[in-house]
Formats: structure tokens, sequence, C-alpha cells
């Protein structure tokens, strides 16, 4: 699993060439943005372009402005079902897909801004995606959902990064949050007594995520 984390890391950090000096290392090549273009659109060019002034503009931030530019310019990508979408009942999107189509699902937020925060150089130790039962006010079901988490050291109470409840949280004040499990690249944790701890349960074999991978 961790090789192929590293050789997919490496495929997605070909789509940035750089076509100017050596510090600017997010900038996408012209004859990538035209591929886009011709393929899915102006919009969707404009949308990588955005993409990649934020990215741009967040490398050298700490880690909270990171998470925070991270969080609000996916959160701005429309909110449509895999079967509107993809016409499949659940399809978790790489992020070149999710940005080329322009919505997506929460698995489809939660992975794009995972993949965003590691080409930013946050440690994938550091973070989890998470999955979740949301209670939505009003309503007396949960439903299943998905979202990013930030640890800033083993054992802290995290930082969750989500597309419906759009600022930044500490997972202490989410009470609308049930985690269930969540995982990485390297590894898989069941939550335990509503998500205050966890533990590790093996490596990430999840059917969906190893799809997603090899489409990577």
């Amino acid at each position: 699993m961790k090789k192929m984390f590293l050789i997919s890391f490496f495929i997605i950090s070909l789509l940035f060439t750089t076509t100017t000096p050596a510090n600017k290392t997010f900038n996408i090549s012209e004859e990538k943005l035209q591929e886009i273009a011709l393929q899915y659109g102006k919009k969707a060019r404009k949308r990588f372009e955005l993409w990649d002034k934020v990215m741009q503009s967040s490398k050298s931030k700490d880690i909270l402005h990171k998470l925070k530019d991270v969080n609000d310019f996916w959160n701005k990508i429309k909110y449509k079902r895999d079967i509107v979408v993809w016409r499949k009942k659940d399809y978790w999107a790489t992020p070149f897909e999710f940005l080329s189509v322009g919505a997506g699902d929460c698995e489809d937020y939660a992975i794009a801004k995972y993949f965003s925060l590691r080409e930013l150089g946050v440690p994938d130790s550091k973070l989890r995606i998470t999955y979740v039962k949301l209670l939505r006010a009003g309503r007396k079901y949960e439903e299943a959902h998905m979202v990013l988490t930030y640890y800033h050291k083993p054992g802290a109470t995290p930082i969750v990064l989500d597309n419906v409840n759009k600022k930044l949280k500490l997972a202490t004040t989410r009470k609308d949050l049930r985690p269930v499990y969540s995982f990485n690249a390297q590894g898989l944790w069941q939550a335990k007594n509503r998500g205050r701890t966890s533990i590790r349960v093996g490596s990430n074999n999840l059917r969906n995520w190893k799809s997603m991978m090899s489409r990577i």
C-alpha cells in the first residue's frame, strides 16, 4: 500500500510542471490546461487555474492557513450525488476527476482535501479520511457522511474539514458527527466511544480506495 501511494503521489506530481522559476512548483503547464479545456471545457480549466493559485499561495503558510485555504477552495465545488454525476450508486472520484467535472459528493471533498494537503507537505500520519454518521438539524435519523480530519499530534483532538459545516471545527464541537472508522494511505482505524479514541485494525484495503488509487 505504501509503494502504491508513493507511485500515485508521483503521478499526481507530474501534473505540475515548472513553467516558471523553480520556486513555483505547483504551476500546471499550458499544455495540460489546454488538454483539460478540450476534454472538459473552459470552466474546468478555470477551476484548475484557481486551484493552482490556492496551492501556490498556501505552500508557505502555517498549517491552519493551509487547512483553511484547502477546505474553502474545495467546498466551493458543487455537491451532486454519485448517481447523478457518474451514474453509479457509490463512486470515489480522484481529485482530477472531481475538479474536471466540477461536482461530487462528500467522499470526493474529503479525498480532494487529503491529497491537496499531502501535496502541500502535510504528513500522511496527521490526516485521516473519516466515515461518520451525520445528524442534521431537524432530522431524527443519521446519514452516512465523510469528512477529513487533521491531527496536530497523536491522540490530539482532530480538526474537521467538512463540506456540510464549512468552518474548521474541533471534533469535540461537532456533536452532529459520530465517527465510525477512518483511514489514510497507510492504515484503517475503528472509532471507539463516539470517536474520542480509535484503534488501528490493519491496512487500508477498502475496495473503493483501491479503485480510486488505480485510476490515479
